[in-house]
């Protein structure tokens, strides 16, 4: 087991360097680090580490599948994170569970942005919604920005897909509260994220207006 805890601990600096690095090595060293840990860090055995581990593997998996094409990945990533959300439970480790469903909803997105229907993007929104259940603004303020702005984008595509307005209209909101806590934290990097996000759905609601 301390291999194991090793070999996640491994993973994960793999994993950071990867995120950093152009390219794939790093990550799919990740990845095979993570799949080595889950070895011995059995579901059976250390069910909450077993549960953190795959996690993990679904993040190493999802940033793989960003830099890839098609969605073979992704569907990786999905399948580890619906795995760890079996023992990542909301009663057991609710922020961690909501961790994990904001996760979910990344990939999900991710899929859904590059296949044809909304079934993906469905499901992301309705993860993005689960993990904002725990991950409120008192408790986890910046937590809880990042899912907004998460759900927000899922919301902007599927309203685009399902021609509804309606769905633009909550996209802008949950867009405004995640620029609201990166202005007031000070979030650098994401808050002109927001803001050029907020100001192209504003244009699309402008135009879709009768």
């Amino acid at each position: 087991l301390d291999w194991a805890t090793t070999q996640n601990n491994l993973g994960t600096a793999l994993a950071a360097l990867g995120e950093r690095e152009s390219g794939t090595a790093r990550l799919e060293e990740a990845v095979a680090a993570y799949r080595a840990a889950l070895e011995e860090r059995t579901r059976e055995r250390v069910p909450l580490d077993w549960a953190t581990t795959q996690n993990n593997l679904g993040t190493a998996l999802a940033a793989l599948g960003e830099r890839e094409s098609g969605t073979a990945r992704l569907e990786e990533a999905v399948a580890a994170y619906r795995a760890a959300l079996e023992e990542r439970t909301r009663e057991r480790v609710p922020l961690d569970w909501a961790t994990t469903q904001n996760n979910l909803g990344t990939a999900l997105a991710a899929l859904g942005q590059r296949e044809s229907g909304t079934a993906r993007l469905e499901d992301a929104v309705v993860a993005y919604r689960a993990a904002l259940e725990e991950r409120t603004r008192a408790r986890v303020p910046l937590d809880w920005a990042y899912s907004q702005h998460g759900l927000g984008q899922a919301l902007e595509l599927l309203a685009e897909r399902s021609m509804d307005p309606a769905l633009l209209a909550e996209a802008v909101g949950c867009l405004e509260n995640a620029a609201e806590v990166y202005r007031d934290g000070g979030v650098d990097y994401w808050l002109p994220v927001a803001e050029a996000s907020l100001a192209r759905m504003r244009a699309k609601l402008a135009s879709a207006a009768p």
